[in-house]
């Protein structure tokens, strides 16, 4: 079992339920998740996640693109409940990646901790991200990535932010050692609870609800 999926088991296996206004939900608290280059190998290799669309997502999250219809028209619909436009989500934030990490590569400082904080407080918006902060570490020349979650969906939103945070490390002129991930809440919805023991028996084409 996969670092992934083991997550997924805890959640099952030891998570307490808890009703928000998007419904049930099991959730564990403070979890983390630290990833080796081997460990997301076999998490690429072993589960179903739509590389193409997320890799057009980032480069659209990257470049700004705040208007939906966008994305729509690289086969992502999965913002459409946001109405047309995304307002103070992840393109406003990681449109400031590209030069964060221009700067990673010329410095390449030990000393330095680069960070990208996405989310501001109190701020309007219609889908603020899951996904609060972004560091980058130097040490002996190799690359160790964190990041924050303040929550978690364990079934849609985290494979997809592993693939996209282990993206973000490639533009990195550096060897990868790890990603580590501290998740605040993760949670699996209670209509995908069964789908997600499916999933852990060996049932591949499962599919989940998105939850929104």
């Amino acid at each position: 079992m996969n670092k992934y999926y083991q997550v997924l088991d805890h959640v099952l296996t030891s998570g307490k339920m808890q009703h928000n206004k998007k419904g049930n939900i099991k959730f564990l608290l403070n979890q983390q998740l630290s990833l080796t280059p081997a460990d997301l190998l076999d998490i690429f290799e072993g589960h179903n996640i739509a590389r193409k669309k997320l890799r057009n997502e980032l480069q659209l999250f990257m470049k700004g693109e705040r208007q939906v219809e966008k994305y729509r028209d690289v086969g992502i619909n999965w913002w459409d409940y946001c109405g047309s436009i995304l307002v103070n989500s992840y393109p406003t934030y990681f449109e400031k990646l590209p030069p964060l990490v221009a700067k990673i590569n010329r410095e390449k400082r030990n000393s330095k901790n680069y960070v990208l904080f996405l989310g501001a407080t109190d701020a309007e918006s219609n889908q603020a991200p899951c996904l609060s902060l972004i560091q980058f570490q130097i040490d002996d020349g190799e690359l160790v990535l964190s990041a924050y979650q303040r929550s978690s969906d364990a079934n849609l939103g985290l494979p997809s932010d592993i693939y996209h945070l282990y993206l973000i490390a490639r533009q990195i002129d550096l060897p990868l050692r790890s990603i580590t991930l501290f998740l605040g809440n993760v949670h699996i919805y209670e209509s995908n609870l069964q789908r997600t023991i499916q999933l852990l028996e060996g049932d591949e084409g499962v599919k989940f609800d998105l939850n929104v």
